[in-house]
């Protein structure tokens, strides 16, 4: 994984291609079905509905964290959400992905655009991200420098 961070303070721009919608996801099931798709793209545990919760307990509480989707007749091809940090100039984006069969062809880097114009409209300058090395070729185009790598894991308690 490697980490990126950028200073914005301009318009971001990228339009999706020819029959691409982005729009920020507010329904339960609009959401867990972008965070399904996710979770196929990622492969590994499943984790929708863990994440489902999270987002809609950090929304409950006043958070700002918002979930994006690509979509094409009517599929979600593409998905990620951006987490301002309250009291701060930083956002997070995190999560993103999208189907293979749409690779290629500007999507990702519109959901991106799109999500950093949400963030910045909340006072975000900074943006961060934790990216796989598929990501961030198309973050780094964005404008954000890599500053560290991270390796990624899990650690549990051992069983007793």
């Amino acid at each position: 994984m490697t980490d990126l961070l950028a200073e914005y303070d301009a318009h971001l721009g990228s339009e999706p291609p020819t029959g691409v919608t982005l729009r920020r996801l507010t329904v339960p099931e609009e959401m867990r079905a972008a965070l399904d798709m996710q979770d196929a793209v990622f492969g590994g545990t499943p984790r929708a509905q863990r994440m489902l919760r999270e987002i809609l307990t950090r929304q409950s509480n006043g958070e700002n964290v918002e979930l994006w989707a690509a979509e094409t007749n009517g599929r979600i091809v593409s998905a990620g959400r951006i987490d301002p940090i309250a009291g701060t100039a930083f956002a997070g984006i995190w999560g993103g992905a999208t189907l293979t069969p749409y690779r290629g062809r500007g999507i990702y880097r519109a959901l991106t655009a799109a999500r950093v114009r949400s963030a910045m409209s909340h006072g975000a300058r900074w943006i961060h991200s934790d990216s796989t090395e598929f990501s961030r070729p198309i973050l780094e185009r964005a404008g954000l420098m890599r500053i560290t790598g991270t390796v990624p894991w899990t650690w549990q308690r051992p069983a007793r």
